[in-house]
């Protein structure tokens, strides 16, 4: 009986242990499961907020900054203006000149953006410096220049995000040259952000939570637009540029940019955004840029 029972009580024993041991490597198993789930969503997130280039297929745009002589200024203009189909031949999507702001006077500012990346640029890029017509153009304005410049930027993942903001390839499918000569004007706003891997990615979290009551802030003029986003991939890192468009046909641009700044002042998710972005800015300034007739974006 003694022995039965003593049989009993190491079976139970035996049974506990394994139902321990059991226990044991599930907690394992979900602890493994939960590190490699956590390493999973952290990469995810990262992906989502990258803003490499590293594969030449990948959407960019360039900025083109050409300091003009004051004394040749209306020679490279009227030349430009004369060959814009030429330039056209590439993914253009605005062309324009400062009119006050950081950027220094008589600089012709252009954005292009390539949706096939790198590869497509400098392909498009080889095949118009082949073409007479644009060796001629060349030729009569190079010695309008004193410097050139140029960068390349993504365009931050958040302007899929929000249907108010086009995007420059909307710009370029819907070309608006056609109805230019209104008093519109295009607005860059550059934050320079402090160095870091995080610093830009904690910039557009803050900016994507702070800009829809931007966006609606009651009394924002009806023709301001949220053009783009852009992050720097090559040149000064860690910049971003906001692009703004502001007034029409029949509407001031800077009266229209006047209003809406006023307007974005009341909006309190944006005040609270901007008061967090400042702190990961070392530089902030601005731009007003005059469209030329034939830029896409007006």
């Amino acid at each position: 009986m003694l022995t039965s029972i003593s049989c009993r009580e190491e079976a139970t024993d035996s049974v506990g242990c394994s139902v321990q041991k059991h226990h044991r490597i599930m907690l394992g198993l979900r602890s493994v499961a939960a590190r490699s789930s956590s390493r999973i969503l952290t990469t995810r997130c990262l992906a989502a907020m990258s803003t490499s280039t590293s594969n030449p297929s990948s959407p960019i745009v360039e900025l083109r900054q050409y300091q003009l002589h004051p004394a040749a200024a209306a020679t490279y203009t009227k030349n430009t203006i004369q060959s814009s189909d030429l330039r056209k031949n590439l993914p253009l999507a605005f062309f324009g000149f400062p009119e006050t702001g950081s950027i220094a006077l008589n600089t012709a500012v252009h954005l292009y953006h390539y949706p096939e990346g790198t590869r497509q640029r400098k392909d498009e890029r080889a095949a118009l410096a082949k073409k007479d017509e644009w060796k001629q153009y060349l030729g009569g304005v190079k010695e309008c220049m004193m410097q050139q410049k140029s960068e390349i930027f993504v365009e931050a993942g958040l302007v899929q995000d929000f249907e108010q903001v086009t995007g420059l390839e909307y710009w370029i499918k819907n070309d608006g040259s056609i109805n230019s000569g209104g008093e519109s004007i295009v607005e860059l706003r550059k934050y320079q952000l402090k160095l870091g891997y995080d610093t830009v990615p904690n910039f557009l979290k803050l900016y994507a939570q702070a800009l829809p009551s931007k966006l609606n802030a009651i009394g924002t003029h009806p023709t301001t637009q949220l053009v783009t986003i852009l992050v720097s991939d090559v040149g000064s890192l860690n910049t971003v540029y906001e692009v703004w468009k502001h007034g029409g046909e029949s509407s001031c641009g800077m009266e229209a940019m006047e209003q809406s700044r006023q307007a974005s002042r009341g909006a309190k998710e944006w005040r609270t955004g901007i008061a967090e972005i400042a702190k990961l800015a070392t530089s902030f300034d601005t731009s007003v840029l005059k469209p030329a007739a034939f830029s896409p974006l007006q």
